[in-house]
């Protein structure tokens, strides 16, 4: 990541509420090829959220504890503060001197900007503005969040409009907390209604609504020069597994989620010599 940092924009997206065992199974079918083509191997990795809800994992995700391998450890971190004793932090770690990820990358001279998704993101109260409040810029609308059928879609123009703006040599690291997955989430499978509610089926159908859109988020990340992109879930979700629906709770389907990481290279521009 010393290298990396300085040299790449970065892109960290958070499926919110995405499950582990629903992501791995659409990709082993083929039901999220945009995504799938990304993924090491054509695999999610499977990890440990750092929190079992959205405020706990991003609070530890923005001090540079990602989701963990989900195999005996210690496992070096890509991002750590600077803190005596840790045992995570390796050779190439990037270290920063900041409590969290975010102010140590804007230190090193890049822009920061949040396009928000659930609640908390939406700067509408002084919980929901604590996350969004690290970065130098932060976006969110009703249109963003957990009620809209075409939330990211709506997430991704305004992404791309950031991009848009930004001076060619200004670094950009984006993060995209992606409301799809999160309940509700009935309106993504085909023909259902709002009595039938949510379901892991509606879950999976939010995830293939993800996929036919996130190659777009790709490109927009990808504009000016390599993104090194991280694509995980902050927590997964149950849906009445040994009696527990929902998360901010302590089972398998919660704690377990997957994650990605990979270099995304910018496309040729149109007509441009190959």
């Amino acid at each position: 990541m010393n290298r990396v940092v300085g040299s790449h924009d970065l892109l960290l997206v958070t499926l919110d509420t995405l499950r582990y065992d629903v992501a791995a199974e659409l990709a082993a079918a083929g039901r999220i090829p945009n995504l799938a083509r990304h993924l090491p191997g054509g695999r999610w990795e499977e990890r440990h959220a750092p929190g079992s809800f959205t405020y706990a994992s991003h609070q530890a995700i923005f001090a540079g504890f990602l989701p963990t391998p989900a195999a005996p450890g210690p496992h070096p971190r890509l991002f750590a503060a600077s803190f005596a004793g840790s045992e995570t932090t390796a050779e190439r770690t990037w270290v920063f001197d900041t409590p969290d990820l975010v102010s140590g990358l804007a230190g090193a001279g890049y822009h920061t900007v949040c396009v928000g998704g659930v609640g908390f993101f939406n700067r509408r109260g002084p919980l929901g503005s604590v996350l969004p409040g690290l970065f130098h810029e932060s976006h969110w609308e009703p249109e963003f969040g957990v009620t809209s059928p075409a939330s990211f879609e709506n997430q991704i123009a305004r992404a791309e409009d950031v991009v848009r703006r930004l001076p060619a040599e200004q670094r950009l690291f984006l993060f995209v907390n992606v409301s799809a997955l999160h309940q509700p989430n009935w309106f993504h499978r085909p023909g259902a209604t709002r009595e039938d509610g949510d379901s892991r089926e509606s879950h999976a159908a939010a995830l293939e609504y993800v996929d036919r859109h996130i190659g777009r988020l790709f490109a927009a990340a990808s504009r000016r020069r390599p993104c090194f992109a991280i694509v995980c879930s902050d927590h997964g979700t149950a849906y009445g597994e040994d009696g527990y629906t929902g998360h901010r709770l302590g089972h398998p389907s919660v704690w377990t989620v997957p994650y990605a990481h990979f270099v995304l290279a910018p496309e040729p521009a149109a007509g441009a010599a190959r």
